[in-house]
């Protein structure tokens, strides 16, 4: 028999414990906190205590968050890569964005094309400034900003060296890199040596899409961004998985964005990949073992319809609250998870408690 609960209107309302006397109701709350109100408190009063909790002090850790040096606002305009709100982008316009989101701080990345446009020494510049912009970000407005740091691939060379400046001087919280660069994904041999020095490092890597060399012009009246960006994430993922760059790198912590694209939906094609003799013998733990050792944002994948295909594939312990801005704002992603159903437990860890298990240094923050 479900439990009820009655209003003031006396209308039946079930799935909570029933209180048919004032009585009843203050030896309940008494029981209840002889017994440990975090044991047995209702699910409902569980996400209402989150709710005020964000109400009085923003908590979420925003993951997917871009910002934009003057040198990448130039290179964007130059291009006509067709990105305003990159180009429109502010300080005081992502703090006003993440007050009004409940966000308490935000790991800013440079988002798609990144830097490198054809010249090495211009990318290692333009990388450079865009990660020394954030290092002041940040030291500017304490505890409201962490900075996934931009590299000048495909210039590996470039790249390492950045690394060791935006890890070791600026004290960046973890790497950008973009799912492909001309063609070439993050499990290709020319890569390894960057892998092998984020391995080293135990880095936190955050993958964001572009639209592929290959794809820009399939469609030109949708344009590629729709699917493209989506579908690029899932080649990347593929790449790192069918590689064996996942398994070889294993102090690897990976983010892709936008819930790992088309990948939860092909995941029985992916299995059947997976079972080929060569394929398998580069995953000794398993294709499920590296597909859930992931970790995927909620960027544009925070409503009913993708979602179920996430949460059953991975655990909620990895995903990340991520927005997307400014393409998209924190309170627009923060009302969708509200609308999911989570449990509180489950919408508390997405939206703040997987990223400190990532960025320890936020628990003080």
């Amino acid at each position: 028999m479900k439990n009820v609960i009655y209003n003031r209107s006396n209308e039946r309302k079930e799935g909570l414990p029933s209180f048919p006397t004032r009585i009843a109701r203050r030896k309940f709350l008494l029981d209840l906190s002889a017994l440990g109100a975090a044991a047995v408190l209702p699910e409902i009063l569980l996400r209402a205590q989150t709710a005020a909790t964000t109400a009085g002090r923003p908590n979420r850790i925003d993951t997917h968050h871009h910002f934009s040096a003057p040198g990448f606002i130039a290179a964007i305009a130059a291009r006509k890569t067709n990105q305003r709100p990159l180009e429109l982008w502010t300080p005081p316009k992502a703090i006003e964005d993440m007050d009004k989101g409940g966000v308490a701080t935000a790991m800013v990345s440079t988002s798609e094309p990144s830097v490198w446009f054809g010249d090495n020494e211009a990318a290692r510049k333009l990388a450079r400034e865009c990660n020394e912009f954030g290092a002041r970000l940040i030291a500017d407005h304490p505890g409201r900003f962490g900075m996934f740091s931009t590299v000048p691939l495909p210039d590996v060379d470039g790249c390492l060296r950045e690394i060791e400046y935006s890890q070791d001087t600026l004290k960046a919280d973890g790497v950008c890199l973009m799912t492909s660069y001309q063609g070439k994904y993050p499990g290709d041999p020319a890569f390894a040596p960057v892998m092998s020095e984020l391995n080293r490092r135990k880095a936190v890597v955050f993958l964001h899409p572009v639209k592929a060399e290959c794809c820009k012009d399939l469609q030109p009246e949708i344009g590629p961004a729709p699917i493209e960006l989506g579908t690029d994430t899932t080649r990347a993922i593929a790449s790192l998985i069918f590689t064996g760059t996942a398994s070889r790198y294993p102090e690897i912590r990976f983010i892709f964005s936008h819930g790992g694209g088309t990948m939860p939906y092909l995941m029985t094609r992916f299995s059947n990949l997976a079972a080929r003799p060569d394929i398998a013998q580069k995953l000794p733990k398993g294709l499920l073992y590296e597909v859930q050792k992931l970790y995927y944002d909620t960027a544009s994948f925070y409503t009913p319809y993708p979602w179920p295909s996430l949460q059953k594939l991975v655990s909620a312990s990895h995903i990340l609250f991520g927005t997307d801005f400014p393409f998209f704002t924190a309170g627009e992603v923060a009302k969708g998870l509200s609308e999911l159903r989570l449990t509180a437990g489950d919408l508390q860890a997405i939206e703040r408690g997987n990223a400190l298990e990532l960025f320890p240094r936020l628990k003080n923050a």
